[in-house]
């Protein structure tokens, strides 16, 4: 299977999702609260790991997705074999895969009932049309972003490791359990994104 190109896809879509605003990016990590993360791995190492332990910890409700794993558990959370699997529905489903499984991905997602307001697709993937069918289907597309990193990002919490956030705030950081220094999307209400 092969991707189209990107005259084939709506006028306007690719460069629509060069850039997210800062607002809808906040707008749509605080509304989600249910996860479907698709390529999940049980190797603390992989990028899909740390997400899933990330969003975990941030009070995520998160199903990590992975037929490898299907019916193990990963970080206390069952393991299922594909998005059909999902034992309830999700706001949010996350694809760690290549661009390319990103399409039928997608289209998997769009099959589920109700819909998922966001497919949400990691860093490095990008799949224009799959894009385009979600969105004339209502679902907020996002792609080559990662909502670990958007919402350190937009908490302040990347900063603690010297990376520039682009956000600037005089909120001190409060401990949240066990020592660990965390800050959420909801605490920078008056941070302008």
């Amino acid at each position: 299977m092969s991707i189209p190109s990107l005259d084939q896809v709506p006028d306007g879509l690719s460069t629509r999702h060069d850039r997210y605003p800062d607002a809808e990016i906040r707008a749509l990590l605080r509304q989600t609260r249910t996860v479907a993360l698709v390529g999940a791995s049980a190797n603390p190492a992989r990028p899909s790991w740390i997400v899933l332990k990330y969003l975990i910890d941030r009070g995520y409700a998160v199903t990590p997705v992975n037929p490898g794993l299907a019916g193990q558990t990963l970080l206390g959370r069952a393991v299922v074999a594909s998005l059909a699997d999902l034992p309830e529905p999700v706001d949010m489903v996350e694809i760690f895969r290549n661009a390319e499984a990103a399409g039928p991905l997608v289209d998997e997602a769009l099959a589920l009932d109700p819909l998922p307001k966001v497919i949400w697709m990691q860093l490095g993937v990008r799949n224009d049309a799959a894009a385009a069918r979600a969105e004339a289907r209502g679902v907020t597309v996002i792609m080559n972003r990662c909502p670990k990193i958007e919402y350190g990002r937009l908490s302040g919490e990347i900063g603690w490791t010297g990376v520039n956030s682009r956000i600037i705030s005089a909120k001190k950081p409060v401990l949240a359990g066990r020592g660990v220094q965390r800050l959420t999307i909801e605490d920078r209400g008056g941070a302008k994104g």
